[in-house]
């Protein structure tokens, strides 16, 4: 099947920030829930961020990692069949490789193992 592919990573200083996009080549991400993971180095993916399907209240429903709640904003633009992550002051302990994938709820966060993509690698060092 079709990976994900992300971008949009790069090298930053501490309290610059970042969008990472996401899309699935060939795929329809509008009936999906979302989520972004991170790769801390040497540790197992955790997920940062999940944005459901439903539109309503002027925006979707959207679920933060305690770490990074006030720092990251997800959202997506289904007319461009992409997700977004935009991380604001970042910090060194950002520093992973971030990974978008499609999850079963954003109660789960339970990502499709069969999807996963290459990831985009974000590095915060002064």
């Amino acid at each position: 099947q079709a990976q994900f592919v992300e971008s949009g990573g790069g090298l930053v200083q501490p309290g610059e920030s970042l969008r990472l996009s996401c899309t699935l080549p060939g795929g329809v991400l509008r009936y999906v829930n979302m989520a972004w993971f991170r790769q801390v180095p040497g540790k197992e993916r955790e997920w940062v961020a999940g944005i459901g399907t439903v539109f309503t209240r002027g925006g979707f429903a959207t679920k933060y990692a305690t770490a990074v709640k006030d720092r990251i904003t997800i959202a997506r633009d289904n007319s461009k069949n992409t997700i977004y992550l935009e991380i604001n002051n970042l910090k060194p302990e950002d520093t992973a490789r971030y990974y978008c994938n499609q999850v079963t709820s954003l109660q789960s966060m339970d990502p499709n193992v069969d999807r996963w993509g290459q990831g985009t690698q974000v590095t915060v060092s002064s």
